[in-house]
């Protein structure tokens, strides 16, 4: 299908959505804070956006990436860490309110398609991306077709425990990597360090009026830019974070290269000079095997909305891939009659 076609990114903090071309270009963008307190008003604000949008461009489909676990046929968001969402008919509820082709993905993986498609990655057949936003997600990209896992949720790195009985995490766990990696990581240290009482952290306090709940991860990336020592230490320790979980992914996947993106990749060699150092010296083999290349991902915080316009125009042509699946559904079967004999 060609033409333009509307791409939704809603994060845990901020719904970025645009126009994009069939070259990956953003006709026009939009972008507001997520509303959520409940999956109604998330919902409306999509509906608004899509009608403000279509009122301005012709637009043959719509692409919600989602910050959440999107079942294997790209229609229901069985969870949202951040989000209101619980086994939520996405995909279904909007068709009926915007009687248009609709196609949910989760929005890391939707962000991995448009680096693979048009940013970082063209050229890269085997492809990991890692967003680092309010929290940690992921995408893989292997031979031009988007790795969704057997019940659609593979990706979600941001989950992987990498402190036993560390920090709490909203998912309902302990010790996952976003909450020492992700932008509310970053944010936590700064306000930790800020409510420390050290002096250290006045530059960071400075910057909000000395209203330590102020600090953002935004807030930490502009003031190390600036040259604030407190804030380049917090940067440095976050890219330590970044660079051991890369290495566990490059050990479990095996990828030709590791992209990162998200809002806080926006720090640039603050944070990716200590998470490369990091990695050389975490990664498994290391001296004895090739090593991926890490980048930081082309398209920026558009790249969600980016990636879910092309899976939506394109969806009918790639889900129609029907040979493929009907092997790999035949092997399976093959495998579960074996193990009943």
């Amino acid at each position: 299908m060609r033409g333009l076609a509307i791409g939704i990114d809603i994060g845990g903090t901020r719904v970025k959505a645009g126009v994009v071309d069939v070259y990956g270009q953003v006709v026009e963008r939009l972008d507001r804070a997520t509303p959520t307190h409940s999956p109604e008003a998330t919902e409306d604000a999509i509906a608004d956006i899509v009608g403000e949008l279509r009122g301005r461009h012709h637009v043959r489909a719509v692409g919600i990436g989602a910050a959440g676990f999107i079942d294997e046929n790209r229609s229901t968001v069985l969870f949202a860490p951040h989000l209101a969402w619980r086994r939520e008919p996405l995909r279904a509820r909007l068709v009926e309110r915007l009687r248009m082709r609709v196609v949910v993905e989760n929005d890391a993986n939707a962000a991995a398609w448009a680096e693979y498609r048009f940013g970082a990655a063209q050229g890269e057949d085997s492809v990991v991306l890692v967003t680092l936003g309010t929290g940690i997600g992921g995408g893989i990209v292997t031979h031009g077709l988007l790795e969704r896992g057997r019940h659609g949720v593979a990706g979600e790195f941001g989950h992987m425990t990498l402190v036993p009985e560390g920090r709490r995490c909203e998912c309902g766990d302990r010790g996952c990597w976003e909450q020492y990696a992700g932008g509310s990581a970053l944010a936590r240290s700064a306000r930790e360090l800020a409510s420390s009482g050290t002096p250290l952290a006045g530059g960071l306090l400075d910057a909000v009026d000395g209203r330590a709940d102020q600090l953002s991860g935004r807030v930490v990336s502009r003031c190390a830019d600036e040259g604030d020592p407190a804030a380049e230490g917090l940067l440095r320790e976050t890219g330590e974070w970044l660079g051991m979980g890369l290495a566990n992914l490059a050990a479990a996947l095996d990828p030709g290269m590791l992209v990162v993106g998200g809002g806080v990749s926006a720090a640039g060699e603050l944070l990716m000079e200590p998470a490369r150092r990091t990695f050389a010296h975490s990664l498994t083999g290391r001296g004895y095997r090739p090593s991926p290349r890490i980048e930081v991902a082309a398209l920026g915080n558009d790249a969600g909305f980016i990636g879910a316009a092309d899976l939506a125009r394109t969806a009918p042509r790639r889900s129609a891939d029907a040979p493929a699946r009907r092997r790999v559904q035949a092997a399976r079967e093959r495998r579960r009659a074996l193990r009943a004999r």
